[in-house]
């Protein structure tokens, strides 16, 4: 007789295999109709399969001890990180960090710089109680762009429609290499906190001179330096995904920068450009890619400290947690590319600065530096138990970037669905008012009738009766049938051919 056994290992397969499936059913419509993005699904699928249905079991795979969910966790991003990383530098064309080294030197150096410092203000300012330099420590776990979330964003239909392809490419190579380069920022802060906080406590060299030798040392001369050995001879021949996992196992083993190894590693395979275009059509990688997403990230809506950022002992209120993510969302970024837009090449125009600066996602990224943050402070310790200001400043890590990653996978999920809403509806709107007798000529969203009528008639008008030349044919079937477009649905930008995000010259 049959029996049933209900292991964690059973009920896991079940539940992921289960969830997969019912995803890949609605998948074309949830990416390509509703522009939802996969970490948003999967998160909330994690949410509800750990605190509604309680198949998910974090605690339990871990054997309930709270550091190794802390390893597994950590162990898990790497993974999700690292091939996401060969395959974002795969993806970017040939002899791209050769060729675009000016913006993405801005964006890694100002443009990160000013993010980490923007970050720590912020939060220096609304959580109670939080020394500069504990901000700092927090801040620089959320300066970097996340690849996973930012791929759901610069690929797809929308993508293809409004994003420039320079762009996109750009977001992608930023978006890589910034994930390796959050060391410096972390461990800056870290060292100091270890040798200078409380004297140096517990420590057998204390002092400024000791903490700037170990950040340089360790840091510079070893974790980023040391990346670019490891990756010369393997890169050209390994399969991606395998060379992905090899560079995680052989730098964790040597304890050097295994995120930016990754990333370089897939750009130098894709040096002449020849890979990208040997497996453009091949859908192995995709379908990997995918697969790894949507697990990393229903972990995270398991293993997300919901209950803690209402109920912390009152360390930090939850009114601030809401205005604390909302505010880094906004001012994280944004003024630091505002101020370089001049100096970035593909910042067109004000649209594409303010979306440079507003799509920076915070995501799995985060939650890397966020454990290796937690496994460096459970080191500091005095008299074998952990420091009070490094058990203090691992409480406000755990519950603050937790808070901003999920602020950034909800709010950054649905910009491009609302957004789209909003469009659909303004131009229905508008399309009412201009049928309608006793509204039409109203100016309605700073377009009137006055200025419809111009566009029709001055892209209706062309060749010898003009002097003109003529416009492309797609340009005049949006001039001359405005309305038709509008019924469709279709945004301005679909209409044109090659120009994605930019509007032709006279519209």
């Amino acid at each position: 007789m049959p029996t049933i056994v209900l292991s964690n290992f059973n009920i896991f397969c079940a539940v992921m295999g289960g969830f997969v499936t019912l995803y890949g059913l609605v998948s074309h419509f949830a990416k390509e109709r509703l522009y939802m993005s996969e970490p948003l699904i999967a998160v909330c699928a994690g949410v509800l399969f750990m605190h509604g249905t309680k198949w998910l079991r974090p605690e339990e795979y871990t054997l309930l001890d709270p550091m190794n969910l802390e390893v597994t966790t950590l162990a898990f991003t790497r993974l999700a990180l690292g091939v996401q990383l060969v395959l974002a530098g795969v993806q970017i064309p040939g002899k791209y960090l050769k060729t675009e080294w000016k913006s993405l030197a801005m964006l890694l150096g100002p443009g990160m710089t000013g993010m980490w410092v923007a970050s720590s203000l912020l939060m220096w300012a609304l959580i109670p109680n939080l020394t500069y330099l504990h901000a700092l420590a927090v801040a620089a776990c959320i300066t970097p762009t996340d690849p996973v979330l930012s791929n759901s964003i610069v690929k797809g239909k929308f993508a293809d429609q409004n994003i420039p392809v320079d762009m996109q490419n750009l977001i992608i190579a930023e978006s890589g290499a910034n994930d390796g380069l959050g060391y410096p920022f972390l461990f800056f802060a870290l060292y100091i906190i270890k040798y200078v906080g409380h004297h140096g406590d517990g420590q057998p060299q204390t002092g400024g001179g000791h903490a700037m030798a170990y950040w340089f040392g360790e840091t510079w001369g070893y974790v980023i330096i040391m990346t670019r050995k490891w990756i010369d001879h393997e890169n050209s021949v390994v399969y991606p995904v395998v060379l992905a996992l090899f560079i995680i196992g052989t730098c964790g083993i040597i304890g050097t920068d295994d995120l930016l190894a990754c990333f370089v590693a897939g750009n130098v395979l894709n040096w002449n450009d020849e890979y990208r275009l040997e497996t453009e059509q091949d859908s192995f990688q995709p379908t990997l890619d995918m697969l790894i997403n949507l697990a990393i990230f229903m972990w995270f809506g398991a293993v997300c400290p919901w209950s803690g950022f209402v109920h912390n002992h009152g360390r930090i209120p939850f009114y601030r947690l809401v205005v604390l993510g909302l505010l880094i969302l906004v001012f994280r970024r944004l003024p630091a590319v505002w101020l370089m837009a001049r100096k970035i090449r593909q910042c067109h125009n004000l649209t594409h600065t303010l979306f440079m600066g507003y799509f920076g996602p915070i995501g799995v990224g985060a939650a890397f530096y966020l454990h290796v943050a937690m496994e460096f402070l459970h080191l500091v310790q005095v008299d074998g138990h952990v420091r009070e200001d490094a058990e203090d400043l691992r409480e406000v890590l755990h519950l603050v970037v937790w808070f901003v990653i999920m602020c950034s996978i909800v709010i950054h999920g649905f910009s491009v669905p609302v957004g789209k809403l909003a469009f659909y509806f303004s131009r229905k709107v508008e399309l009412l008012a201009d049928n309608h007798p006793k509204l039409k000529g109203k100016d309605y969203y700073g377009r009137g009738e006055e200025r419809r009528k111009s566009l029709k008639r001055n892209m209706s008008v062309s060749g010898p009766q003009s002097g003109l030349p003529l416009p492309p044919k797609s340009v005049r079937v949006h001039a001359t049938l405005p309305d038709a477009a509008l019924e469709s649905g279709e945004s301005e930008f679909s209409l044109l051919p090659n120009h994605a995000g930019t509007r032709a010259r006279g519209t």
